[in-house]
């Protein structure tokens, strides 16, 4: 029991190819997938974590593997996103801005770690991973994974309408959290630049 925070982030580097290749699946089917393995990655980000502590079963591989797994999954969905989403404003701006701090500070943290000074965790650094992980996967929703959604759970008498509306309401919320999410990834790296300089 003690490797199942271990067997939860190599499950979540596993996923990312997956991720990958889902994008790629012909019809409105890719959006239920590419958001359900990015869902069950997120749920192992936090329950990695969680499982090691409440276990006390923490190593070198989880300390070590955890934060790129995370990284990994958040750069690798959004590049695809912009890659799918090429023109879209909501997905490109706050999605450049997300993945140049992870590189910056992924980047710092390296460097304070050899000169023996590290930077906690904030709970606000905690909320933003929250709003990210919630941003991204309605963003890979989409609208056709929506309204395939609903036209197969919900039913086709109600397809149109309540379609719109639920759409709406996907895009919309995600849209402005990933911009949130942005928002929070500059305010939370902003203490490691400060302490970065302070240590140069």
């Amino acid at each position: 029991m003690k490797q199942l925070p271990n067997f939860l982030t190599t499950l979540r580097l596993i996923i990312i190819p997956m991720l990958i290749a889902a994008f790629y699946i012909p019809g409105m089917i890719s959006n239920l997938v590419c958001a359900g393995l990015f869902g069950i990655a997120a749920i192992t980000d936090y329950f990695d974590g969680y499982f090691a502590r409440s276990m006390k079963a923490q190593s070198n591989f989880g300390k070590c593997l955890d934060p790129i797994a995370d990284k990994l999954l958040v750069i690798v969905a959004i590049v695809m996103l912009i890659r799918f989403n090429p023109n879209n404003p909501w997905i490109l701006y706050p999605g450049l801005i997300i993945i140049c701090r992870e590189v910056l500070v992924s980047g710092l943290r390296e460097f304070l770690a050899e000169i023996h000074v590290s930077v906690p965790v904030s709970k606000l650094a905690k909320y933003k991973t929250a709003v990210q992980m919630f941003a991204i996967g309605g963003l890979l929703l989409g609208e056709n994974g929506s309204s395939y959604a609903l036209y197969y759970w919900i039913g086709g008498f109600l397809e149109i309408e309540i379609k719109f509306l639920i759409i709406s309401a996907i895009v919309t919320i995600a849209k402005i959290l990933f911009s949130l999410a942005a928002v929070l990834t500059v305010t939370t790296g902003y203490a490691y630049f400060r302490v970065g300089f302070k240590n140069m």
